[in-house]
């Protein structure tokens, strides 16, 4: 329906996008927040460049391995390696480091309003912002989980005693045998509760949390509704950008904005509902404060 004619440019200077984005969060009944990896990308969490090499050089000259998304999918040899890895990346990207700063100041933008977030990231930044949890929808899980990698029950475990072991224990890229997590039902090795195929974990949690958002949006179907979406790029555009679409074409009241240095545009059909600013994220989050 909306892939045909998308618009990428606006006939509004910045200043005016910034001043009807005030507006809009000003007055909207509801805000409905979807975020995507440029958000933490805004923040200085960057999977490549400096940031990789500070923390996986060692990783890098061994396997080849170019940035942390790749690493995750690197065949290694052992079990022991794998976790080597993982541990290493959930620690720096996880527990490790502090809250970006556009989480906090989008905190400090919506903190007083009626709103959800709907998120693609898996790296907790909300939480650890201060946002309330029963207003977050993590779909793709979160570094600090783990689950049975047979999927052998739906529940997922807490991670971060045993990744901080792991840290502080491995050696030639390797960790104790004796630390490989193993599933407390079938003995299996534990994997990563992280949407990457059909063995993804959807807890308890992850359902109430699904509940949640379903609910905020069927009661707000009629409101003034601001569809906020940062950084949101083509990976996954069917969990947050498409329907953001598809719910303020049927919504006259509603405003979509799109705020994603690169990737912002909208469908022509509700150019006129949309605010899309081709800046970076954290930048247009402060002035708006």
């Amino acid at each position: 329906m909306f892939l045909r004619n998308l618009i990428t440019t606006s006939t509004k200077s910045y200043s005016e996008q910034i001043d009807r984005m005030k507006n809009e969060i000003e007055y909207a009944d509801a805000i409905v927040v979807g975020a995507g990896a440029g958000m933490s990308t805004s923040a200085g969490f960057a999977y490549d460049g400096e940031r990789f090499e500070r923390n996986f050089a060692d990783f890098r000259k061994k396997y080849g391995i170019t940035d942390m998304y790749s690493g995750g999918f690197y065949p290694y040899e052992s079990l022991e390696e794998y976790w080597a890895w993982w541990s290493r990346h959930i620690y720096v990207n996880r527990y490790d480091i502090g809250v970006g700063k556009p989480y906090a100041d989008l905190l400090e933008l919506v903190k007083d309003k009626d709103y959800f977030v709907l998120t693609t990231n898996v790296d907790h930044q909300f939480q650890m912002a201060g946002f309330d949890k029963k207003r977050l929808f993590y779909t793709q899980g979160d570094y600090g989980l783990w689950q049975c990698s047979k999927s052998c029950h739906d529940k997922t475990y807490d991670n971060e005693e045993a990744v901080r072991q792991m840290v502080a224990e491995q050696k030639d890229l390797k960790i104790p045998s004796e630390l490989i997590p193993r599933c407390p039902v079938c003995g299996a090795p534990m994997t990563m509760n992280l949407r990457c195929d059909n063995s993804f974990v959807q807890d308890d949690g992850w359902y109430e949390a699904h509940s949640r958002y379903e609910r905020f949006i069927r009661n707000n179907a009629n409101s003034r509704v601001l569809f906020l979406e940062l950084g949101v790029g083509a990976n996954t555009p069917v969990i947050i950008k498409y329907p953001f679409w598809q719910m303020t074409a049927q919504n006259e009241k509603a405003v979509y904005a799109c705020i994603n240095y690169g990737e912002a545009f909208c469908p022509a059909e509700i150019s006129e509902q949309s605010i899309c600013i081709n800046e970076d994220i954290g930048k247009v989050i402060a002035e708006l404060k």
